[in-house]
């Protein structure tokens, strides 16, 4: 097995040299580097990372907390996002599956387990404002971390996520611009930052367009079709039922599913509108408003590199567009 010994006599260089060029540091000259990256791929060989991060203090791997991402349609492309980006810049991704910490008798955190994996920074997905002092620790420490949709900040520690306000503004103006006044929301789960943004742009939507607002249009859940399902269940039971519907997309084709199965069709009966266009909303060609998913998680690896590397950093908001489907309809 060729070591880093082997590299610097084959090159006629000090071992300290070989290092400078495998961690691109500084004080080495191009020729030199340009022979010792030579003589690294004749020889196929690269450093060990164990070694390498005990040398540089930086394992350029990168950990990544979320509850059920990889089972989830948003996060997925999320995920797909910080591939790009990371993958790129030369780390490696650690996403965190271990559960039985939360019960072990160790007194262990977020940060302990950033720790314990050397990590170089971190990104949290699919987090709520519930219980959110479990997050004290990381945001006390040293450790770089972003959070998407939750806005959470410190010396290390920044957030990105989409304009929902903005973004539910537009949905119920759009509906309004198709004759609709009798908007129902479901709104996802309480204590949510995205849900809650959502559902202040439909009250300001509402407020400034003087539509009805009926509090037996309002539906909370989880992000679930089954949640859309038995909303839209209930809603068809009302005496008095609104003409459309907005929901994040999975709420939304739970909505459809109800709608069909009593017999009414979209966007005859009822006019439905999402949020987020995540790949199964496209096969219902469901008008939502669009988030940028791949966008987003390219966005939250520079920021995460900009606080690893001791940039300036500050929260980012990205914009939402509308993306016309063939569930809304005139009236």
């Amino acid at each position: 097995m060729v070591t880093i010994n082997d590299i610097a006599k084959k090159a006629k260089v000090s071992k300290s040299t070989v290092s400078k060029v495998i961690n691109n540091y500084k004080g080495v000259g191009d020729d030199t580097k340009e022979k010792v990256l030579k003589i690294m791929k004749e020889n196929n060989y690269w450093p060990n990372s164990v070694a390498r991060s005990l040398s540089t203090k930086k394992s350029h791997t990168i950990g990544i907390f979320g509850p059920q991402i990889l089972n989830n349609f948003f996060f997925r492309e999320v995920f797909e996002g910080i591939e790009n980006i990371m993958g790129d810049k030369g780390y490696d991704l650690l996403y965190f599956t271990n559960k039985q910490w939360d019960e072990s008798w160790v007194d262990y955190s977020y940060k302990e387990k950033c720790e314990n994996r050397n990590v170089d920074g971190v990104i949290m997905m699919g987090y709520g404002k519930v219980n959110i002092a479990q997050f004290d620790r990381l945001l006390n420490s040293e450790i770089p971390s972003v959070f998407v949709d939750l806005d959470l900040v410190g010396s290390n520690t920044s957030y990105i996520t989409s304009d929902n306000t903005g973004g539910a503004r537009k949905a119920v103006e759009y509906l309004y611009n198709l004759g609709h006044k009798k908007i129902a929301m479901i709104r996802g789960l309480n204590g949510f930052k995205v849900a809650t943004d959502r559902f202040v742009g439909f009250q300001q939507a509402v407020k400034a367009l003087n539509l009805p607002y009926n509090s037996k249009w309002m539906f909370d859940g989880d992000y679930s079709m089954e949640t859309g399902y038995q909303s839209m269940k209930e809603i068809l039971r009302l005496e008095e039922k609104p003409t459309a519907i907005f929901a994040e997309d999975l709420i939304a084709i739970g909505a459809i599913k109800a709608i069909r199965e009593a017999d009414l069709s979209v966007p005859e009966d009822f006019s439905v509108i999402g949020f987020d266009s995540i790949e199964i909303g496209r096969h219902y060609h469901l008008t939502t408003i669009a988030q940028d998913q791949i966008g987003l998680g390219q966005a939250a690896s520079k920021l995460l590199l900009n606080i690893i590397n001791q940039k300036s950093f500050s929260p980012i908001i990205l914009p939402t567009r509308l993306i016309e489907g063939e569930t809304c309809k005139e009236i």
